[in-house]
């Protein structure tokens, strides 16, 4: 049974492997919720909220397990395969590049099972961080062994050292890379990039402040900050470890019009404009510092447990620099060795300053991730250059009907050139096409009603930064629409009960959904249906009625706040 179940999920990995396309933003996201979590609900639905994620691209699981470590066992069958399955199954085959945990998940995964005794030195210890893992999944899902091994990260270059930072790229599942941080002309390994949103448990943030952090991130894209990025070094060997390659990513920071400086001591003192820092200290106490963390910045420091989030744990968590701001961080969930490649790189600041997103910037960084925690928002990206897109032929709120040319453009304030844009409908990539080439749309291939449009631009360099347009439009071709109304108005109490009522002329049954999972049902073109507040999470919620059947028709979101 192990091996049939072993093929058919390595058949899954080779599909997603091969289609998978362009990253970098929320189309491009797979978000992981616990369905039994409070906090791991309303984290996801602020950060959907913020990022824009479409339904089709969040999954709730039905998570009973431990919060601090899981067995390997539980992590393939009742994480890693659902979210697989999940992919194929809504066909967003095409388009996921991220795996994202919201809050409540196990930070650690205990791989021994896989060992059957044989375990490997103490250096390499077969425990992994859920983050890491994940990023690594073809190369554990029948065994893990080959996950804990050196130097399997081939998106991270092995030149990144004093003699500078190797080239950044922008990350694609469907690139096979080469081992030198570039894609591959043959052979390479995939991967998939993974961070958790925060840590509410143990040693971790509280849900309010993870909201918070998570929306200093998404206010940070694109804002090219002034701040500085901080080198901080002392003669401790976690700091030692990593001052060969200080002075060539500082020099590379100031080409790139970063500001940056190597500092004494064990903490950035006295500093306002902490854009990102490198540290390399067991504990400390950040607030003693005097330095403030600006929107968007990543901070880390080279320690054993700055990655073991129980609240036993000693040395100061990777959470703290999260609490007072960060956008990301990181830190390994087992005693490392003091080995330099389970940590991230000088170079890490360059990659981000470069324009790639907070998780390219990780992973581009650390040659062996497999027990490097990463919780931050993945897709801050404060210095990408963004393209802003526009589209002719149709206006937000329009009804169309028959067929529809699209004439999509984008263009970049830094007067670069766009490479092509890609067109999604109700977050599933439909099109792709030139700057300034027509699309036509057959709006009878559609469902009748509400629909969402997405015009999403990739620039042309290696980072492929992207930029979008949102735009609702209503398709009337003369079938059935749907409604979805609510008793009431305003906030709900999280203990309140919520009535409905939907309607679909003709519709055999219809659900509502929220976030592609369905709450509840009538049979009929007509009916009500209560959901209770508390199975939503807390904060801002969409839900929408969607036919069963036939061209399935579906109503505009319906937007309500849970408190």
């Amino acid at each position: 049974m192990r091996n049939r179940t072993a093929l058919a999920s390595l058949a899954l990995l080779l599909a997603f492997a091969r289609a998978a396309s362009a990253g970098g933003g929320p189309e491009n996201l797979l978000l992981l919720v616990n369905a039994r979590s409070d906090s791991s609900k309303t984290i996801a639905n602020h950060y959907i909220q913020l990022r824009q994620i479409p339904p089709s691209n969040v999954l709730y699981l039905d998570w009973q397990g431990e919060m601090d470590i899981a067995p390997v066992a539980a992590f393939r069958t009742e994480i890693l395969r659902p979210a697989l399955e999940a992919i194929h199954r809504r066909k967003l085959t095409g388009q996921i590049d991220y795996l994202v945990y919201s809050s409540d998940f196990p930070w650690s995964i205990d791989l021994r099972a896989d060992f059957e005794g044989d375990l490997p030195p103490k250096q390499l210890a077969p425990t992994a961080s859920l983050t890491g893992i994940t990023y690594l999944y073809r190369l554990m899902f029948v065994t893990s062994k080959d996950a804990i091994r050196l130097k399997n990260n081939h998106y991270s270059a092995s030149d990144d050292s004093a003699a500078g930072v190797a080239k950044s790229y922008g990350f694609r599942a469907r690139y096979a890379w080469d081992g030198g941080g570039a894609p591959a002309t043959s052979g390479g390994q995939h991967y998939v990039l993974s961070t958790m949103l925060g840590v509410t448990h143990g040693r971790g943030t509280s849900t309010e402040q993870t909201i918070e952090y998570l929306r200093r991130s998404a206010a940070a894209d694109g804002t090219r900050p002034s701040g500085t990025i901080y080198y901080v070094q002392n003669n401790n060997v976690r700091s030692t470890t990593r001052h060969g390659g200080y002075a060539a990513a500082v020099e590379q920071l100031r080409r790139l019009g970063v500001r940056a400086e190597i500092v004494d001591g064990k903490l950035p003192r006295n500093k306002e404009d902490v854009q990102g820092a490198m540290i390399g200290t067991a504990s400390f106490d950040w607030s003693e510092s005097g330095s403030t963390i600006l929107p968007g910045a990543i901070c880390e420091h080279f320690t054993s447990f700055g990655g073991d989030l129980r609240a036993s744990a000693g040395q100061t968590p990777l959470t703290v620099f999260l609490r007072h701001g960060a956008a990301g961080s990181s830190g390994t969930v087992v005693e490392p060795y003091a080995m330099a490649d389970k940590f991230p790189r000088p170079g890490l600041h360059v990659h981000y300053a470069r324009g790639c997103t907070l998780a390219e910037a990780f992973y581009q960084s650390v040659v062996v991730p497999y027990q490097l925690l990463i919780v931050g928002d993945p897709l801050c990206r404060p210095w990408a250059v963004i393209p802003r897109v526009m589209v002719g032929g149709v206006t937000a709120g329009e009804t169309i009907r028959g067929t529809v040319t699209l004439e999509p453009q984008a263009e970049l304030a830094s007067g670069g050139r766009v490479k092509h844009l890609q067109v999604f409908l109700d977050g599933r990539r439909a099109a792709a096409v030139r700057p300034g080439s027509p699309l036509e749309i057959d709006t009878t291939r559609i469902a009748d009603g509400y629909h969402e449009l997405r015009v999403v631009a990739i620039e042309s360099s290696p980072i492929e930064s992207q930029g979008r347009t949102i735009l609702p439009i209503y398709v009337d071709n003369g079938q059935a629409g749907m409604e979805l109304t609510r008793d009431g108005s305003g906030p709900v109490s999280i203990d309140e009960s919520i009535a409905l009522t939907v309607n679909s002329p003709g519709a055999a049954a219809i659900a509502v959904m929220h976030n592609s999972r369905v709450l509840g049902r009538v049979a009929g073109e007509s009916g009500r249906v209560q959901i209770e507040a508390r199975q939503l999470g807390r904060g801002p919620v969409q839900l929408q009625a969607v036919a069963l059947g036939g061209q399935s028709p579906q109503s505009p979101p319906l937007e309500l706040v849970v408190e």
